[in-house]
């Protein structure tokens, strides 16, 4: 049996070297993040005196591009990874990928392995969607790999003998879910006896993009108070660690509901409320957090950031939560009361590369200069 497995391939300007990837898309499980692992292959009359260097660069924009009048930048570059690729500086790792291992043996000597490692605790791939009237590149966390001939690797890059491919750090749904999301809270009325009392529960903590989330609501009236209206929301919870004052929240969907009210002094009310979290009615709303995306196709919401230490969060990152949030109203006098639960919103591991056998054929998609050319398929033995 023959399986099929795509391959990335893009060339510098000059058409000295060319950069192979297995893939785009790198896991990061909390405490390690998987390797970057790919081949480059050099005219080597071309680098014969000269240094070839791979790295891992991680962009982070926040700010708009058309705000960036007289010297002022919203932008950061961090190098995360790097490693002299030509000459190799030591022997081979015998510890390739299978995908290394069948590219190395097609394209001949010419072609170099390399690996990188993104530090744990790096930010994950998130945009923000820009407005309707907003131009430039929009503000969020990108990564590429980049390759560029020098004498060091600080060295001024040029262009034309320069690679660099968009990838993205992602992070997936964990095998445990944790326990039941459930929440009670009470209000007491200075000028009036008894209490009011409202109860949330979810019926998980991990939801799948394109999951409803079912609210249980439960509310007991021991108060001489009246429930008017039920109000049901799903936020996003954004936080952009650079700034002190850097976190807001969007309202994903909601829903207000007169159902069962108005709830009258001593009596008890039990519902279930369906919500679904996706990104539909938002596409034309500025600041909504989205996955990263390579290509312009279409995207999700982004997912929940798992994060080892939430005291310790990067810099330079974009941090997302989702919580339900029900909020009871009780009329002019009465005020409002309101409970919010937090949930994980996150893509399954479902769906990942298979494992590459001896017998395999490899769809290798061509870029050059950012732009998708052409996609030719390569038998690899």
């Amino acid at each position: 049996m023959v399986y099929n497995f795509k391959v990335f391939k893009k060339c510098s300007p000059n058409g000295k070297i060319l950069l192979y990837m297995p893939k785009r898309d790198f896991v990061d499980h909390i405490s390690y993040v998987e390797p970057i692992d790919g081949i480059v292959v050099v005219d080597e009359e071309y680098v014969s005196d000269r240094r070839v260097f791979a790295q891992v660069v991680c962009t982070f924009r926040y700010g708009r591009e058309e705000d960036e009048v007289m010297g002022l930048s919203f932008y950061k570059e961090l190098y995360l990874a790097s490693e002299q690729v030509y000459p190799p500086l030591q022997q081979r790792p015998a510890d390739l990928s299978r995908t290394q291992e069948r590219l190395l043996k097609k394209l001949g000597p010419s072609a170099l392995p390399f690996r990188l490692t993104l530090p744990a605790g790096s930010p994950g791939s998130v945009a923000l969607q820009p407005g309707l009237e907003d131009e430039g590149e929009p503000c969020g966390v990108h990564y590429y790999v980049k390759l560029f001939v020098g004498e060091t690797e600080i060295d001024r890059m040029h262009r034309r003998s320069t690679v660099a491919l968009g990838i993205r750090k992602v992070q997936f749904a964990p095998d445990k879910p944790g326990p039941q999301p459930c929440t009670v809270v009470r209000k007491d009325f200075v000028l009036s006896p008894g209490q009011l009392e409202l109860e949330l529960t979810l019926d998980k903590q991990l939801y799948i993009h394109g999951e409803t989330v079912a609210v249980n609501i439960s509310i007991r009236n021991h108060s001489n108070k009246v429930v008017k209206k039920i109000k049901a929301s799903i936020l996003q919870t954004v936080d952009v660690v650079l700034f002190q004052n850097g976190q807001y929240r969007n309202v994903v969907t909601g829903v207000e509901t007169q159902d069962g009210c108005p709830l009258q002094p001593g009596a008890s009310m039990q519902k279930v409320v369906q919500l679904r979290p996706a990104l539909g009615g938002l596409r034309d709303r500025r600041g909504i957090a989205l996955d990263a995306q390579l290509k312009r196709a279409e995207t999700t919401l982004a997912s929940t950031t798992l994060l080892l230490d939430p005291e310790q969060r990067d810099a330079f990152g974009i941090v997302v939560s989702y919580s339900v949030k029900v909020k009871l109203y009780l009329g002019a006098l009465g005020g409002e009361l309101s409970a919010e639960l937090p949930f994980i919103l996150m893509h399954p591991k479902d769906g990942r590369a298979r494992l590459v056998a001896a017998d395999s054929e490899a769809d290798v998609e061509m870029f050059r200069q950012d732009t998708v050319l052409h996609q030719e398929s390569v038998e690899v033995y």
